[in-house]
């Protein structure tokens, strides 16, 4: 489980477009977000973090990844 800090996440348009661009790295993810601390949690089957940040930020979602 991988979980990541979306500042600009503020709507449910945001996790819909958050929750896009991780599944396009990996479709069988399981995304979760908290949009209270703008929060994600990420139930991959391979992906690394690294990854999805990239993904997320080519979506234009800065994130940072939360241990």
């Amino acid at each position: 489980m991988l979980r990541f800090h979306v500042p600009k996440m503020a709507c449910g348009g945001c996790v819909k477009g958050v929750t896009a661009a991780i599944q396009n790295i990996d479709r069988q993810a399981q995304v979760q977000a908290d949009l209270q601390v703008r929060e994600v949690t990420v139930t991959a089957t391979s992906s690394e973090a690294a990854a999805l940040l990239q993904a997320l930020e080519k979506a234009g979602y800065s994130a940072e990844h939360r241990f």
